[in-house]
């Protein structure tokens, strides 16, 4: 699927980031042209999974033209250079509030995939007045998780299986199907630096929001799959617990990643979300 994004390379926080921005003035193609920035709508900012490029989100970012869409490779994934110094999840949200700074935007909405709900949580409580609503799709609280299948987790502590190119879909097949009886495309899939993924995971290692959820005061949905082998549903329960108010959302053969190998499913709760009152 060729995406429909605009990509740009864009200093910030002491780094060059890859930045992309679907339905934004100015990038949409010409069957779009005056879809975009819909009267009443934040931006969404969507964060995804560990190792993953930003051309991966089009098939969810192509289902919304009406809400302009905000993402950023992390150093060392997709085509954002390396990291020099390793970096933390809350120096990540810093990082994305800078970039919203840089992009003039104040306020938004946040899905943050798997990896990127750790980032989403986090930013939420950091910038509580620039969170609208916050979605968390397949991910948990960090360190208090309830691991998953073994043998996926492991995959996943081999930096160099995910680097090379000629083991990458391989692995990513299994990582991110996670259980999930339809197959999630991995044509857009580029592979990572050893040293992108090695931070990412050393990144989450080190956190957990399991101390500020109850602070959390926007509306906020969260979204799991049964079949998720990677972050058991028992994850998202406990992030429902403990996020007052929290709405729960619960699919079935998706794995994972059932928001990409269900992208249409996915999308009806969504939006309901995140257009609904609130």
């Amino acid at each position: 699927m060729p995406t429909t994004a605009s990509f740009s390379m864009i200093g910030v926080a002491g780094r060059r980031l890859r930045v992309g921005q679907w339905h934004a003035p100015g990038t949409e193609t010409a069957p779009e042209r005056g879809k975009s920035g819909v009267p009443g709508r934040r931006p969404l900012v969507i964060l995804s999974g560990i190792g993953m490029n930003m051309e991966m989100l089009e098939p969810i970012a192509c289902r919304m033209p009406g809400r302009r869409i905000v993402s950023f490779d992390m150093p060392g994934i997709g085509q954002s250079p390396d990291p020099i110094f390793p970096y933390t999840i809350p120096h990540m949200a810093l990082t994305l509030a800078a970039l919203l700074d840089r992009l003039r935007i104040d306020a938004v909405d946040l899905l943050g995939i798997s990896w990127g709900g750790a980032v989403v949580q986090q930013f939420a409580f950091q910038h509580r007045a620039r969170t609208g609503k916050l979605v968390l799709a397949a991910t948990s609280a960090g360190g208090t998780m309830i691991p998953g299948n073994p043998s996926l987790v492991s995959q996943m502590l081999d930096p160099m299986e995910y680097s090379v190119e000629k083991t990458l879909r391989r692995n990513l097949a299994m990582l991110y199907n996670g259980g999930g009886a339809d197959r999630v495309s991995l044509n857009a899939a580029t592979a990572p630096s050893p040293l992108g993924w090695s931070c990412q995971l050393a990144a989450f290692a080190g956190w957990s929001s399991a101390a500020f959820l109850p602070l959390l005061g926007m509306p906020v949905m969260v979204m799991a799959d049964a079949d998720d082998q990677l972050i058991p549903p028992a994850n998202a329960h406990f992030l429902h617990n403990a996020i007052p108010g929290s709405r729960l959302e619960l699919t079935e053969g998706g794995g994972h990643l059932f928001m990409f190998s269900r992208p249409d499913a996915f999308i009806v709760p969504l939006t309901g979300f995140l257009d609904g009152p609130g």
